[in-house]
């Protein structure tokens, strides 16, 4: 069976620029039995902490796209983010707007794609609190184990507090 073509892009892109897990393997995206949307389904399923999930949150930052990678544990604060930032306006972005910009549907939104180069990304403190995060692998069925310190390099985000 041929992977999903957002799959697909999300393994060659994590390949391509030689990310590790916590092991120091190669990552690798992971099909789950079940959909996970949500950093809690995602936990559960792989049976890690919900803070190990990274969330992939597109915003709107007056108009142009911004990707959050923030801990499942907590919620960003847009008002601290977009004062931090000097962004006027930062708001959830909608389900078109996401498409547009990732190439993907909201719950299956990668951190790495080939499809998106140069969206100013923001990486949660709250993930180095962690040795492994998993990160979506471009649809709500797929993830992938890796560092946090490999998900700033292979994003080129800015590690920031967001909650």
């Amino acid at each position: 069976m041929q992977p999903h073509p957002n799959v697909a892009a999300v393994q060659a892109a994590l390949d391509t620029a030689g990310a590790r897990d916590a092991a120091g393997r190669p990552s690798q995206v992971r099909i789950l039995a079940e959909a996970a949307p949500t950093a809690a389904a995602a936990a559960a399923q792989l049976g890690v902490e919900v803070g190990q999930i990274a969330n992939s949150l597109v915003f709107a930052a007056d108009g142009a796209p911004l990707l959050v990678l923030t801990s499942g544990a907590h919620r960003v604060d847009t008002a601290r983010v977009a004062k931090e930032l000097g962004i006027e306006q930062l708001r959830r972005a909608t389900p078109d707007f996401v498409r547009e910009h990732s190439g993907q549907v909201i719950g299956g939104v990668a951190p790495v794609h080939p499809g998106r180069p140069g969206m100013r990304t923001l990486v949660d403190t709250a993930l180095f609190t962690f040795d492994e995060v998993w990160a979506a692998g471009g649809i709500a069925h797929a993830v992938f184990p890796i560092t946090p310190t490999e998900l700033e390099r292979l994003t080129g985000g800015t590690v920031t507090d967001v909650a």
